[in-house]
């Protein structure tokens, strides 16, 4: 017996909210496998196409991919299930412990696994980084956008300049809607010639 898309959807997320720590970068990599691979809910230029939206909205990055990808599937009742499949882990994990968080914080175990988890969601992210960067569709402008990015950001970090993972978004865009622009110009005039 086949399930129904939504409450597939449904189960997917509550897995990926269950098992993956370290926000939204860190599930990329698992939303990628279940959405893509194992479901095919995506296809993978979709799926990159996800995760530049889900960056760009306001709001967590897991929630905004979950609430796309199940109204993509099942509509209002797609977002809304997919939405609460990813969130209810984290909340129920987060009121139970709020509920003796002194207690919880002062154990050596706890705090040991803390370190670990951190440690762990720094691989998970670049892994994710990785996959999308193979993934992803190489020209001379997007890598000279990641490059430059890369650059600018490791400049910053080094200098302890502050400045906004949003502005990169916001100047990305403009960029890539210029080339764009520029590009539909260029064939509108080799089109009239």
């Amino acid at each position: 017996m086949k399930k129904h898309p939504v409450l597939t959807l449904f189960l997917t997320m509550l897995k990926i909210g269950a098992f993956t720590f370290g926000g939204g970068f860190a599930m990329l990599a698992l939303l990628d496998r279940e959405l893509v691979d194992k479901h095919g809910f995506l296809t993978h230029d979709e799926f990159m196409d996800l995760v530049v939206i889900a960056e760009s909205t306001p709001g967590p990055v897991a929630i905004n991919a979950a609430t796309y990808v199940g109204y993509r599937v099942g509509g209002v009742i797609g977002a809304l299930f997919s939405t609460l499949g990813v969130v209810l882990p984290s909340f129920s994990i987060i009121f139970l412990i709020s509920l003796f968080f002194d207690t919880f914080l002062s154990l050596t175990l706890v705090a040991a696994a803390f370190r670990g988890i951190r440690a762990a969601v720094v691989l998970l992210i670049l892994g994710a980084g990785v996959k999308m960067f193979r993934k992803m569709k190489k020209n001379a402008f997007s890598l000279s956008v990641m490059g430059v990015t890369l650059a600018v950001m490791l400049t910053f970090g080094l200098f302890a300049v502050s400045f906004s993972s949003i502005f990169y978004i916001l100047i990305s865009a403009v960029l890539g809607i210029s080339v764009y622009l520029i590009g539909s110009l260029k064939k509108k005039e080799g089109d009239s010639k």
